[in-house]
C-alpha cells in the first residue's frame, strides 16, 4: 500500500461514512494485521460504538481520506475482526517508515490535545480553533499549540570504534548512541558538547549534521549528529547511563532496531566502515 499523507491543517472535520481511525491504548495503537505488517483501519464510526467519538482529533488526510485519532482510556472491549493492538515504540519493525511516521502523529497530537483541556494560565476549559491546530482559551485567550521538544542524537568514533552505552531508562537489554535534550538558550552544537561531557566526560569534534526524525515518545524531534573523539577518559554519570563503552562492529551488543535515527547512525557508521 502506498501512502500519501496531507499534514496540512484541517478544521476537526466530524467524521464520515468511511475513515482512517487510529485508536491507542495508551503506547498500543490498534491496527489490522497482514502477517508481519500492519495497515490502519479504514471504517465507520459506527463500528466503533463503545467510543465518544466527539473526542476524536482530525489529523489529516491519508491518501484523501481523513484520518482520525482517540484514546480508548476505558479499555472498552473493541472487537474488530483481524486487528490486534501493537506498541508504536517496541511493535515499529511491524510498520514500514511511512505508516510508523502517521500513528506517531497521530499519538503525538492526541497527547497534546489530552494536556490542554484546560487554560495553563487560568484553569478553564479550552476550545480548539477551527482556523489553525491551536487550543484556545476563551477566558483569559491563552493559546496552546502542539508541543515540540528539540533533542540531540550523536555518534561519536574514535580509532575505528563507535561508542554505545545502555540507558538506565532502558527497558530491555539494549545499548545506543548517546541524546539529550536541547536548553533553552542553547544551540544544537552547544547541546551536543554538554551531553556527552555530562554523560560521559569526554570532549568531541568535527560534529557534523546527518538528519532529523519525529519521535513521539512523547513529542520529540530528534536531530542527528556525527562527531569524532577529541579527548578525555569515559567517566559515566550513573543516573543516566549504566555502561558505555568503544565498540567495533563486530562487537556491538544490542542495538535498535531498524527505523530510529539511532539505529540509522549505528548503520551509517558501519558503512562507513567497510568502504
Amino acid at each position: 500500500m502506498n501512502f500519501n499523507f496531507n499534514y496540512h491543517f484541517q478544521k476537526n472535520i466530524p467524521p464520515g461514512e468511511n475513515a482512517y481511525w487510529f485508536i491507542f491504548r495508551n503506547e498500543k495503537v490498534l491496527t489490522r494485521t497482514d502477517g508481519n505488517t500492519t495497515k490502519p483501519l479504514l471504517i465507520r464510526a459506527q463500528d466503533i460504538p463503545q467510543l465518544d467519538i466527539n473526542k476524536a482529533l482530525h489529523t489529516g488526510l491519508l491518501n484523501d481520506i481523513h484520518c482520525y485519532a482517540i484514546f480508548d482510556q476505558k479499555e472498552n472491549g473493541i472487537e474488530i475482526p483481524d486487528t490486534e493492538w501493537v506498541s508504536v515504540r517496541w511493535g515499529y519493525d511491524k510498520f514500514d517508515d511511512a505508516m510508523f511516521h502517521i500513528y506517531g502523529r497521530a499519538r503525538h497530537l492526541l497527547l497534546w490535545a489530552d494536556n490542554n483541556r484546560f487554560c495553563g494560565r487560568c484553569g478553564n476549559q479550552t476550545v480548539l480553533k477551527a482556523d489553525e491546530r491551536c487550543f484556545l482559551c476563551p477566558s483569559c485567550g491563552f493559546t496552546s499549540y502542539p508541543r515540540i521538544s528539540p533533542a540531540v542524537i550523536v555518534s561519536i568514533e574514535k580509532d575505528g570504534k563507535l561508542l554505545l552505552a545502555r540507558g538506565t531508562r532502558f527497558q530491555i537489554e539494549m545499548y545506543s548512541v548517546l541524546a539529550g535534550f536541547v536548553e533553552p538558550g542553547e544551540s544544537l552544537e552547544e547541546c551536543i558538547k554538554r551531553e556527552i561531557r555530562e554523560e560521559v566526560g569526554i570532549e568531541i569534534k568535527n560534529i557534523k549534521y546527518f538528519k532529523s526524525q519525529p519521535w513521539p515518545f512523547p513529542d520529540s524531534l530528534m536531530i542527528a549528529f556525527t562527531a569524532e573523539y577529541a579527548g578525555g577518559e569515559l567517566s559515566i554519570d550513573h543516573h543516566e547511563i549504566s555502561k558505555a563503552d568503544w565498540y567495533s562492529p563486530e562487537e556491538f551488543p544490542p542495538i535498535p532496531k531498524k527505523f530510529s535515527v539511532a539505529r540509522m547512525l549505528i548503520d551509517h557508521f558501519v558503512e562507513q566502515k567497510l568502504r
